[in-house]
């Protein structure tokens, strides 16, 4: 992870601009950070938003994040926890996380579970395991929206724009409100309200960050439900 960092952290202070707020609100340990899924470059920024808010940041994600050449690098180092999908190791990634936490870990989770596929890059519908992970360990979810890595590799694109310079925006909020489903059994119910506050929360910092109004509905994807 030293490497990575000496490595990557300098490239982006270079490449980009910061506008980043509610670092003050994340936990020091423990915890689920929740965010939307805009562009493969985002992994990158998210890290850096996260190590330098002075939290080791390690990822819930999709194995095949791994073959992208840097980015995958990059996430290996962070300790990334793959998620294999459609395989019987889809639900030993999800207690690999609940125990992560439990020894105080950050663990980052895209609760889309992959690229947002809306054409204006709104959050999607989210599968269930920040939720899980979250009401399994009693730890708290931190929702984060983050902007601007759509502009330097976007989500069609196989190479980056560098130049001009871009703005890595992200906003962290509150707490998601999970105190009452905490008290239920983990029902296929609860985790499904659960995933739908997690998400609603992201969408409201998203259209503080974009001064925009996200759609009443959001779209849903056809992978089955992992983690």
């Amino acid at each position: 992870m030293t490497v990575a960092v000496a490595v990557v952290r300098p490239l982006l202070m270079l490449l980009t601009h910061r506008d980043w707020k509610g670092a003050e609100l994340l936990p020091a340990e423990g915890f689920v950070l929740a965010a939307n899924h805009i562009s493969h470059a985002d992994p990158l920024l998210l890290a850096h938003f996260v190590h330098d808010s002075g939290i080791p940041p390690r990822f819930l994600a999709k194995a095949s994040v791994l073959d992208f050449p840097i980015i995958g690098r990059v996430l290996r180092a962070t300790g990334q926890i793959p998620v294999y999908r459609e395989t019987a190791a889809a639900h030993d990634a999800l207690w690999a996380a609940v125990s992560a936490v439990r020894r105080g870990d950050c663990i980052i989770v895209y609760p889309e579970g992959t690229l947002t596929r809306d054409a204006a890059l709104w959050p999607m519908t989210g599968k269930t395991g920040a939720a899980k992970i979250a009401l399994t360990t009693g730890c708290p979810v931190m929702p984060v929206a983050q902007w601007g890595a759509q502009d330097i590799l976007p989500p069609d694109a196989h190479l980056p724009r560098l130049f001009p310079r871009r703005v890595s925006r992200v906003r962290v909020g509150p707490a998601v409100d999970l105190d009452d489903l905490r008290q239920q059994d983990l029902t296929g119910q609860v985790l499904r309200e659960g995933t739908e506050r997690i998400m609603t929360a992201i969408t409201r910092l998203l259209e503080g960050l974009r001064d925009l109004r996200a759609p009443g509905a959001r779209g849903r994807h056809d992978e089955p439900e992992t983690c």
